[in-house]
């Protein structure tokens, strides 16, 4: 089996997903490994324009079979207005269950924490990647699969909260 892996070096502009985008039409199979939706490439088919942030570019080509892996954070809400753009996914999109979600006060942490670095700011998009990731290292973040039994998902978002409320307190952040 023929396999190409695509990696950048550059921190992320030097334009993979067009490069994936061109690959993906001879392959059966295209995978997302890493990574969340703070990049993202547009692909014009047949004057239709595509923004793509987390589905793989393989999507385009209707007989590939597109995966997102554990690897890459994952934002539901951007994922599901990502998906609304194109027809017929079933059998085409498939997200690792491992993958962890990037939720609404990851993205509010991001924001705080980039505003209490004042003038040592690092420039963060302020999509929550970056606290999502921390989480995941930490085996504290909340996976896909998670989605399946939303009860005890909820449970464990609260309970996450109890846990770090003197954090959120510090940050000013108001839940």
């Amino acid at each position: 089996m023929k396999a190409d892996l695509i990696v950048g070096i550059q921190w992320g502009d030097e334009g993979k997903g067009k490069i994936v985008d061109l690959l993906a039409q001879k392959y059966d199979v295209v995978a997302r490994y890493q990574g969340g939706h703070n990049a993202g490439h547009t692909i014009v088919v047949d004057g239709k324009t595509h923004a793509l942030h987390l589905i793989p570019s393989g999507i385009l080509n209707p007989k590939a079979v597109n995966i997102i892996g554990n690897g890459v954070v994952v934002s539901p809400e951007a994922l599901i207005k990502e998906m609304k753009q194109f027809d017929n996914l079933l059998g085409r999109l498939f997200l690792s269950e491992s993958a962890h979600m990037i939720l609404t006060f990851h993205t509010l942490i991001d924001q705080a924490k980039e505003i209490l670095r004042g003038e040592n700011a690092i420039g963060t998009t302020g999509r929550g990647i970056g606290p999502a990731y921390s989480e995941k290292i930490a085996r504290a973040g909340f996976r896909l699969g998670e989605l399946r039994n939303v009860s005890a998902l909820t449970d464990r978002v609260l309970e996450y909260f109890v846990q770090n409320k003197a954090i959120f307190d510090a940050l000013a952040i108001t839940l």
